[in-house]
C-alpha cells in the first residue's frame, strides 16, 4: 500500500488524519533524503577508492537492494512498477560486476554525484525549508486564534472587529503555506522517481564501457535497460501533465476553497472548543468534533495542532437538542449548548467565528436560519451522441485517415482555437450536419480537425465512459495482469449505453489506425492513451488522488486501442460480480443507493376489474408458458410479448417489462453463485438456496425476491428460474 494523497482540501480542515498523512510523507522524504546522502557517500568511495573497490561496490549494491519505493495512491502502473524494480536489478547487475573485479569508471561523479546532490539540495532541501515555514505558521496562528477566542465579549465592537479581521488575515496566510507546503511534498514525491532513478541508470550505463568484461552483462541489461527508460521518459510525461492538473487546483483552491471541498462522509466537521469543568473552575479544551445528521452522533477528538498529539480519549454521544448561546449569557463568543441523549447536563461548545456556529446549527437543527448556498457548478454540454454527433465524429475521421494519418504529432499537436471553434459550428449546424455525404473541406488543416474531434468529445454532458462507471476501469487498470485487466474491461464496455459503446468503437478503430501508422505520425498506443485518456475518463470530482489516477485512465485507452477487436466484436462471456452490480446503480459518486423504502416491492398496486384481471391473467400465464418451453427465450428477446404490450389499457401496461431482459414476476429462483450482501437492501445467499416470489426490480441488472422470509435484491446473473 502506498502513501495516500495529501488533498489541498484538508489544509482547510487541519484535521488529526491529515496531520497523520501529512507525517508519513514527511518520513518519508527524511527516509529517502538520508538514502541519498549514503548512496552519494558510498559513490564518492567507490571513485577514490579503488584497492577498496570490491567492498564498496558490494555495500553500494546492498543499499540499492534494500531501498523500496513508496508511489502515492494505492496501486502502481506498469511504470512504476518497473522503475521500483529497478533497484534491484542494478543491485544484482553491480553484484555481477564485482566478480569481474573491472576498474571503476572516471567520470562516476558527473553523472551519479552531481544530480543526486543537487536533487537533494534543491528539492528536499526546499521541501524541508517549507516545513519550517508550515510550523512557524501553524504555532503563530492557533496562538493569535486562542488569544483571540479569550477576548470578551464586553469589548467594544470595534475592537472586536479588528481583532476578527486580524485573525482573518492570519488564518488565510497559514491556509496559503499549508497549501504551498503539501504542493511542495508531494512534487518532491513524484519527483524522486525519475530525478532519483535516471542518474543510477547513467551511471550503470557508463560502467558497461569502461569494464573489460562488461560486453555481455551489457547485451543481457539491455532489454530491462530499454524497459525501464521508457518507463521513466512515460513516468516524466506524466508527471508534467499531473503536475499542471495539481498545480491548477491549488490555485482554484486559493481562489475559492469553498467550490472544492472535499466530499465528506459527515454532515459537519471540524475544530470546537469545549467548555469542561474542573474542581478548580472550568476550561476550554479544543476538540475536532464530527456530526453524523442520521445517527445524530457527535464524537469529540481532544486534539491540539501545536503539539500534532491527542489529549485524550475520544468520546462519542447522541445529539438531543442544540441550542444557540446568547452573548450576554457568557463571556466567551460563538458558543452554543448541545443537549445529549445519552450525557446529562449540557455541553456547551465554541465554534471558531460566527459562520462556523451557523454552520454547526444548521446541521445539528439548532435555532440558526438555514441557508441552501449550494449551487451546480457543472454546465451541460452542447453536444449529444445523437445522429450529428455520429456525423461529425466520422466525417472528422474520415477526413484524418484519408488525408493526414501520417502527419507527425497527430492529436497531440493542437489547432488554433478559434479555427476550432469556427469548425465546430459548421459541423455541428443541423443544416450542414444533415449532409452526410459531405466531407470537410480541404482547407482544414488536419491539427484543426483533430483538436474539433477531441473538443465534441469534452462538449458531451458527460464522458463518453460515463462517470459512474470511471471507478471501475480504473480498477479493472489496476488488476495484477494484463489478462485480467483486458477482461474486466470488456465485461465494463458492455454495460455502457449502446450509444456510447458504439462512439467508442468508432473512436477506437480509428486510434488503433492511427497507432498502426506510428513510425510516421509518431503516435505509439502509449501516447495515444495519454492524449484521450483524460477525455473519455475523466472523473466527476477533481480532486489529487483523481489526478494521481490520470496514469491509469491512459492505460484503459491502451487496452481498448490494443484489444478492439475483441472487446467491441465479441460478448464477455464471465457474470458479472456483486461490486460491479454496485456500480451499475449508482448515479454519481456522490448519489448514494436508494433504501429499501425506496423500491416498490410488488409491480401491482391498484385494484383491478375482473375482466381486467382476468385479461392481465392470460398475458402472464402464456408468457409463463412460452418460458417454460424454451427458458432463455425471454433473456434473448421480448418479441413473444409484443403483441399484448400494445394494448391501450393502462392497467395492462404495468406488465410490459422495463428493459429487454426483464423476467416474469413472481417466480421461484435457484442460486447459481454464492453471493455476500453489500448493502442493507440486498440478500446474501449460497449456490443452491432457492428464492420465492422473484420479480423484476426498478434497479437494472437486479431482480427482488424473498429468501427465510426477507425481500431484498439479487443479481439477476446469479440466478436460474424455477
Amino acid at each position: 500500500m502506498g502513501l495516500p494523497a495529501l488533498e489541498f482540501s484538508d489544509c482547510c480542515l487541519d484535521s488529526p488524519h491529515f496531520r497523520e498523512t501529512l507525517k508519513s510523507h514527511e518520513a518519508e522524504l527524511d527516509k529517502t533524503n538520508k538514502f541519498i546522502k549514503e548512496l552519494i557517500k558510498d559513490g564518492k568511495s567507490l571513485i577514490t577508492a579503488l584497492k577498496n573497490l570490491s567492498s564498496a561496490k558490494r555495500k553500494f549494491a546492498d543499499s540499492l537492494n534494500e531501498f523500496k519505493f513508496q508511489c502515492i495512491g494505492d496501486a502502481e502502473t506498469d511504470d512504476e512498477m518497473c522503475i521500483a524494480r529497478s533497484l534491484q536489478e542494478f543491485a544484482t547487475v553491480l553484484r555481477n560486476l564485482e566478480d569481474e573485479r573491472i576498474r571503476m569508471i572516471e567520470n562516476a561523479s558527473e553523472v551519479l554525484i552531481t544530480p543526486l546532490e543537487k536533487f537533494r539540495k534543491e528539492q528536499i532541501g526546499a521541501a524541508k525549508e517549507a516545513k519550517k515555514k508550515y510550523d512557524k505558521e501553524t504555532e503563530k496562528y492557533c496562538g493569535i486564534l486562542e488569544k483571540h477566542l479569550n477576548l470578551s465579549s464586553k469589548k467594544k465592537e470595534s475592537q472586536l472587529q479588528e481583532a476578527d479581521s486580524q485573525v482573518d488575515l492570519v488564518r488565510q496566510h497559514f491556509y496559503e503555506v499549508s497549501l504551498e507546503y503539501v504542493f511542495k511534498v508531494q512534487e518532491v514525491q513524484e519527483r524522486k522517481m525519475f530525478e532519483f532513478v535516471e542518474p543510477l541508470l547513467a551511471f550503470l550505463q557508463g560502467l558497461f564501457t569502461f569494464y573489460h568484461h562488461g560486453y555481455e552483462l551489457a547485451k543481457d541489461f539491455g532489454d530491462f535497460k530499454t524497459q525501464l527508460t521508457i518507463s521513466i521518459q512515460n513516468t516524466r510525461n506524466r508527471f508534467e501533465g499531473t503536475r499542471s492538473e495539481v498545480e491548477s487546483l491549488m490555485k482554484k483552491m486559493k481562489e475559492n476553497p469553498l467550490e472544492h471541498k472535499t466530499i465528506s462522509p459527515y454532515t459537519m466537521e471540524g475544530y470546537l472548543y469545549v467548555q469542561e469543568k474542573r474542581h478548580f473552575g472550568t476550561s476550554w479544551v479544543k476538540h475536532y468534533c464530527t456530526y453524523q445528521r442520521d445517527s445524530k452522533q457527535i464524537t469529540m477528538v481532544p486534539f491540539d495542532q501545536k503539539s500534532g498529539g491527542k489529549g485524550g480519549e475520544d468520546e462519542s454521544v447522541t445529539l438531543k437538542s442544540c441550542t444557540r448561546r446568547k452573548t450576554d449569557s457568557i463571556e466567551k463568543r460563538f458558543c452554543f449548548d448541545v443537549e445529549a441523549v445519552d450525557r446529562p447536563g449540557v455541553i456547551t461548545m465554541q465554534a471558531l467565528s460566527e459562520e462556523d456556529r451557523r454552520l454547526w446549527m444548521e446541521a445539528m437543527d439548532g435555532r440558526e436560519p438555514v441557508y441552501n448556498s449550494n449551487k451546480d457548478s457543472q454546465s451541460e454540454g452542447t453536444a449529444q451522441l445523437d445522429s450529428i454527433g455520429f456525423s461529425i465524429i466520422r466525417k472528422c475521421i474520415h477526413a484524418v485517415e484519408t488525408r493526414g494519418i501520417n502527419e507527425q504529432g497527430l492529436y497531440r499537436i493542437v489547432g488554433v482555437n478559434s479555427r476550432v471553434q469556427k469548425l465546430l459550428s459548421v459541423l455541428m449546424d443541423p443544416k450542414t450536419a444533415s449532409e452526410t455525404e459531405t466531407d470537410i473541406c480541404a482547407e482544414w488543416e488536419i491539427k484543426t480537425i483533430t483538436s474539433a474531434l477531441k473538443t465534441y468529445l469534452r462538449m458531451l454532458p458527460g464522458p463518453l465512459m460515463m462517470y459512474q462507471f470511471q471507478r471501475s476501469f480504473i480498477k479493472a487498470a489496476k488488476l495484477e495482469n494484463q489478462e485480467s485487466r483486458v477482461s474486466e474491461i470488456h465485461s465494463l464496455v458492455h454495460r455502457l449505453p449502446e450509444k456510447n459503446r458504439q462512439m467508442l468503437q468508432l473512436l477506437m478503430n480509428h486510434l488503433a489506425n492511427v497507432a498502426n501508422n506510428h513510425k510516421q505520425n509518431l503516435m505509439t498506443v502509449a501516447n495515444l492513451g495519454v492524449v484521450f485518456g483524460p477525455t473519455l475518463l475523466r472523473p466527476q470530482e477533481e480532486t489529487v488522488a483523481a489526478i494521481m489516477d490520470i496514469k491509469f485512465q491512459n492505460i484503459v485507452i491502451e487496452i481498448l486501442i490494443e484489444n478492439h477487436e475483441k472487446i467491441f466484436n465479441t460478448v464477455p462471456d464471465m457474470p458479472l460480480t456483486n461490486a460491479q452490480l454496485h456500480l451499475s446503480r449508482k448515479k454519481s459518486s456522490d448519489s448514494k443507493p436508494p433504501s429499501c423504502s425506496e423500491r416498490p416491492l410488488t409491480l401491482f398496486h391498484t385494484v383491478q376489474s375482473a375482466e381486467k384481471q382476468e385479461q392481465r391473467n392470460s398475458i402472464i400465464n402464456s408468457s409463463l408458458e412460452s418460458v417454460s418451453s424454451n427458458p432463455n427465450s425471454i433473456l434473448n428477446s421480448s418479441s413473444s410479448l409484443q403483441p399484448n404490450m400494445n394494448s391501450s389499457d393502462p392497467d395492462l401496461a404495468v406488465v410490459k417489462p422495463t428493459r429487454p431482459n426483464s423476467l416474469t414476476p413472481f417466480r421461484k429462483a435457484k442460486a447459481l453463485y454464492a453471493c455476500k450482501a453489500e448493502h442493507d437492501s440486498e440478500l446474501s445467499f449460497t449456490a443452491g438456496m432457492v428464492f420465492d416470489n422473484v420479480h423484476p426490480s426498478q434497479e437494472p441488472g437486479w431482480l427482488e425476491g424473498t429468501l427465510n422470509g426477507k425481500t431484498g435484491l439479487i443479481p439477476e446473473n446469479y440466478v436460474e428460474f424455477l
